[in-house]
């Protein structure tokens, strides 16, 4: 009895304890679940990969779906990759075996192409004219998804798990399996430099104006640097505690100014930190789809919004805001 009373004890203790806030509005995207997803820039569009009913295009204040899209038609396809350009004219939707471009005025699917190697990520390029694609051939590379064909081959020693660009397409930044995250310039291919991990590179972000970069390993820490010379000007250390029930940040986005990072985990956290400081200013968590059962959800990406929003898709298949 007296076991059980201290279980519930600490249960209360630690629920009472928890500052974290919840979502003021959710949207359900998918029945089930989401393979992968992204937001718009502004937060307002979305690209949801279901787990059961293939691709979708979003709108997300009038809560609006706008398109259904799927690689071929009467099937539904498992979009593991999404994402939209800049001025949100263009989505990009992948599997590991084909990629599509999209247009979201008209809903239409303008260019279909299959991969160069498996995809395992995928970002658009400015005007989408060209994409970078992440594979699990050792290599990422710049893929004209006009025309086709690959322009640049950026090479790593193992799998490229993650990847990213800045908004003027000009530097490309590559996240390994090889414990490396390397910075490129895409009009030459030539590599600007690299950052070395003690273990695999599993998520990597630039932000907008391509000055700062993060970098995340699994079981290690998250840095924050600068693009020009490599200066790490942040550090969250991913402590013993999260490593033990395999705890990381799966999603990232810095702000316009690069005063804000916006951080999504794999347990239904968002966090949201001061990179001048690196201290935690807010922390969310994103609500379960039954609150009696034993799941949890990953934070697939995060955004920021208007008035001091942010949104974040979970990949148990709602979008939340949060405030």
């Amino acid at each position: 009895m007296w076991n059980a009373l201290i279980f519930i004890f600490i249960i209360f203790f630690l629920t009472s304890c928890d500052k974290a806030g919840k979502p003021t509005a959710s949207l359900e995207v998918a029945a089930k679940g989401i393979h992968g997803a992204a937001l718009s820039d502004d937060s307002q569009f979305a690209v949801v990969g279901s787990i059961h009913h293939g691709g979708s295009y979003w709108h997300i204040p009038p809560e609006e779906r706008l398109f259904n899209w799927n690689h071929k038609q009467n099937e539904t396809t498992t979009i593991i990759v999404a994402d939209i350009s800049h001025r949100g004219n263009w989505a990009l939707t992948a599997n590991p075996f084909n990629l599509v471009l999209w247009n979201t005025k008209s809903g239409e699917g303008e260019r279909f192409w299959s991969a160069p190697g498996e995809i395992l990520d995928a970002e658009l390029g400015p005007n989408a004219v060209f994409a970078l694609l992440g594979l699990s051939d050792h290599s990422a590379v710049i893929f004209d998804i006009r025309r086709g064909g690959i322009q640049h081959t950026f090479v790593h020693t193992n799998r490229v798990r993650t990847v990213d660009l800045s908004r003027d397409g000009r530097l490309a930044l590559t996240g390994s399996e090889d414990f490396t995250a390397n910075l490129w310039d895409v009009k030459s291919g030539k590599k600007l430099t690299t950052i070395k991990h003690r273990d695999d590179v599993q998520l990597v972000k630039l932000s907008p104006d391509g000055s700062l970069a993060l970098s995340v390993s699994k079981y290690d820490q998250a840095l924050i640097w600068e693009t020009a010379t490599t200066e790490v000007v942040g550090d969250i250390a991913l402590n013993a505690e999260k490593l033990k029930r395999g705890l990381t940040f799966i999603s990232a986005r810095f702000n316009e100014d690069n005063t804000r990072l916006l951080t999504g985990r794999s347990d239904r956290t968002v966090e949201l930190w001061d990179i001048t400081s690196m201290s935690k200013l807010a922390r969310w968590k994103l609500p379960k789809r039954s609150a009696w059962k034993p799941t949890s959800a990953a934070v697939i990406d995060v955004g920021f919004g208007q008035e001091n929003t942010y949104f974040a898709i979970a990949s148990n298949g709602f979008i939340h805001k949060l405030k």
